[in-house]
C-alpha cells in the first residue's frame, strides 16, 4: 500500500492528465482556462491578474495574447495614453469556460460514483486538515 502523500501525488498526477485532456478538447490550456475564470471574476487588466494569480507579467502576457489570438478574449485600451488595457471574455471563451466546468464535474462526479456522502465528506475534512500540516512546515 502506497503511503499518503505518495498515492495524493498519484491521483494528483491522474487527475492533471484528464483536466489537460479537458481544456484540450476546447483549444486552452489548463493554465489559459484558469486565467479564463479569474478574468469571468472580475480581474480585467494585466495587474489585477498578476496579484491574484501570482504570476510574473511575462508569463502572463504570453497567456493572455495566446487567448486574443485564439478568440476567447477581446482587449481595450483606456486612460489617456491608450497603454492600459482592459481584457473581455468573448463568448467564444465562456463557452470553453462553461463546458471545461461542466466536462471536470461530470469527471468528479464519476470518480465519487460510488462513494457515500459522509466519506465525500470525512475526505474532504482529512484533505484540508492535510493541506494545513503541509503549510505548517512550509513556514517553519
Amino acid at each position: 500500500m502506497k503511503s499518503s502523500l505518495a498515492a495524493l501525488a498519484a491521483t494528483a498526477k491522474q487527475q492533471t492528465v484528464v483536466l489537460k485532456q479537458i481544456t484540450k478538447a476546447q483549444g486552452v490550456t489548463v493554465a489559459e482556462w484558469q486565467l479564463l475564470g479569474q478574468l469571468l471574476a472580475g480581474f480585467n487588466t494585466q495587474e489585477k491578474l498578476a496579484a491574484e494569480m501570482q504570476l510574473d507579467t511575462s508569463t502572463l502576457s504570453r497567456q493572455l495574447a495566446s487567448l486574443v489570438k485564439k478568440g476567447q478574449l477581446s482587449k481595450e485600451a483606456i486612460g489617456r495614453d491608450r497603454r492600459q488595457l482592459i481584457y473581455t471574455v468573448t463568448p467564444t471563451g465562456e463557452a470553453a469556460v462553461s463546458d471545461i466546468n461542466q466536462a471536470y464535474n461530470d469527471y468528479e462526479a464519476a470518480v465519487f460514483d460510488k462513494w457515500p456522502q459522509d466519506e465525500q465528506n470525512l475526505l474532504r475534512i482529512l484533505l484540508n486538515r492535510l493541506n494545513k500540516s503541509v503549510d505548517r512546515t512550509l513556514v517553519s
